[in-house]
């Protein structure tokens, strides 16, 4: 049907006890009930915190498709996403943070683009980033259309990504088997699987194509967030650790099976 698009959001949780989880989460979903193009299917990996459970057992999704996955097993971004993606049963799948919003018109925009672009695996949102209060950050994915970081335009490549990191897998909409053929994300990557990821598909010809829309809000550095904790929290990421990661993700993509790599400070 038209309204319809063969399409699977995976949503990743590991736990309910974050300021603010009920409103966050509230919003994600409401976010998805007002898409004008329907996806097929919502899968919720999540661990068995008894709060977590039951409050996805009592919450009202409506009309909307959704299964649910208990996982405790490695129960991190990367492993729950890659789960969710393997249990898909739809040709796309799209990545949703409990805490952010897609645009009501992200699936439209999204499935008009899938339809003239054939030759496109992988299309990217133009991404609104806001801090934990609401209040605009920046942009990002829109690097694509600037001559100096994108060979062309719209599309990102390799070569642009040895230049310029700053890119979100957060509500991008990729085929479920390139997703998948291509290793899907690397926890051993901790900070960089992101970008880690992107690498491997352009390195293996995988065409991603940002759509020149606004598509989707992340929430930049919420508290409890894992970059949260690296920023703020008790652990300190130092300019030699964020070099070491960067640099582990251009030595990794070249490998699509995941490698265990462990940060070691250097020593003199």
């Amino acid at each position: 049907m038209e309204n319809n698009f063969d399409l699977t959001i995976v949503l990743p949780i590991k736990s309910a006890v974050v300021p603010f989880f009920d409103d966050f989460f509230d919003k994600s979903i409401t976010s998805i009930k007002n898409q004008e193009v329907k996806p097929s299917e919502v899968i919720i990996i999540h661990t068995s915190e008894i709060n977590l459970t039951e409050f996805l057992k009592s919450y009202d999704f409506g009309d909307l498709n959704v299964r649910m996955i208990e996982w405790d097993l490695e129960p991190n971004f990367c492993d729950q996403v890659n789960l969710g993606v393997a249990e898909s049963k739809s040709k796309w799948v799209t990545v949703l943070e409990f805490d952010d919003e897609y645009s009501k018109i992200w699936f439209k925009n999204a499935k008009k683009y899938s339809e003239i672009y054939t030759d496109v695996d992988c299309f990217l949102p133009i991404v609104v980033d806001v801090d934990d209060k609401g209040v605009f950050a920046g942009f990002t994915n829109e690097a694509t259309f600037a001559a100096n970081f994108s060979q062309e335009m719209g599309y990102l490549t390799n070569e642009t990504l040895h230049s310029y990191q700053n890119f979100q897998t957060s509500g991008m909409v990729i085929k479920k088997d390139t997703f998948i053929d291509f290793g899907g994300f690397k926890p051993s990557m901790k900070l960089t699987f992101v970008y880690e990821l992107f690498l491997r598909l352009t390195y293996n010809s995988v065409k991603i194509m940002s759509i020149p829309r606004l598509g989707y809000k992340h929430i930049n550095l919420r508290q409890g967030s894992i970059f949260w904790n690296y920023k703020n929290g008790d652990t300190t990421l130092s300019e030699d650790e964020v070099k070491f990661w960067i640099n582990s993700a251009k030595k990794e993509y070249f490998f699509v099976e995941d490698r265990n790599i462990k940060y070691e400070p250097e020593t003199v």
